[in-house]
């Protein structure tokens, strides 16, 4: 999440306001759909708004999820046939992004991500390791070269012909610094703990996000449900996630059991 400065005239500016500061909300999805995302969401854009006051720009960055590539994406909602709420935002979904411009480009983060995007079959040997070449090369420090390397080597899903070609490019006089920035980033020594730290955070965020669809649902919660979220394990959460979908009162959830 980033703050920006508008400047004046800009929307959403308002009358007598010459300087505006407001928020763009970036949220990153994993899971391969989007039917629990949609709603968690909405209720990040209604905290964010209710406790800064501030406007919001919302855009959803989809790991899994290809849908038109860069477009805006609905969550909706309705009262029998009535809709009570409509709430838009945008979306990047890797899958469906053409993936050659980024892997080639200037930007390091878009090297790394263009893993996930759409790329020739015939050309995602050498993309990955001239992707691995420019982020050796690039001048940023270890720590910062090992997550780019580690995102871009995570997600490269090579098929066996692919790795093959991969191992003979890297022993070629023109990778020369790529073989060392895989072997000896820390040793690979902080691999494990980064990957643990990551899958902490996200199983945080999916509780944060339960006890905001709960208080939205069901209103007030008790210190007992609370710290029942708190011990559900990941699966369990992905489970009441799915609940709450059709969930008609909180007892049915039985997170006081």
């Amino acid at each position: 999440m980033a703050r920006l400065k508008l400047r004046p005239g800009s929307p959403p500016s308002r009358a007598g306001v010459t300087d505006l500061v407001a928020l763009v909300h970036v949220e990153v999805e994993s899971r391969e759909s989007t039917v629990v995302f949609r709603p968690r969401m909405f209720d990040y854009y209604v905290q964010l708004r209710r406790d800064t006051g501030l406007p919001v720009f919302p855009i959803a960055v989809f790991l899994r999820v290809g849908l038109k590539g860069i477009d805006w994406d609905v969550y909706e909602e309705h009262f029998w046939e009535e809709q009570v709420l409509r709430f838009r935002y945008a979306y990047i979904g890797l899958p469906a992004v053409p993936g050659e411009p980024y892997a080639t480009g200037e930007n390091l983060l878009g090297v790394a991500l263009s893993a996930l995007m759409e790329l020739p079959a015939d050309r995602r040997a050498e993309l990955y390791v001239e992707g691995l070449k420019r982020i050796a090369d690039s001048g940023e420090n270890d720590y910062r070269r090992f997550l780019l390397a580690e995102c871009l080597e995570a997600y490269s899903e090579l098929d066996e012909g692919q790795k093959e070609r991969v191992q003979a490019l890297l022993h070629t006089e023109a990778y020369p610094e790529v073989e060392p920035l895989m072997k000896t980033t820390y040793e690979r020594g902080i691999e494990d703990g980064i990957a643990h730290g990551i899958e902490q955070g996200m199983v945080q965020g999916e509780r944060r996000s339960a006890l905001l669809l709960l208080e939205a649902r069901f209103g007030p919660l008790s210190l007992e449900v609370k710290q029942r979220v708190e011990t559900l394990s990941a699966e369990a959460l992905d489970h009441l996630l799915l609940d709450l979908l059709k969930a008609q009162a909180l007892e049915e959830l039985r997170l006081d059991e």
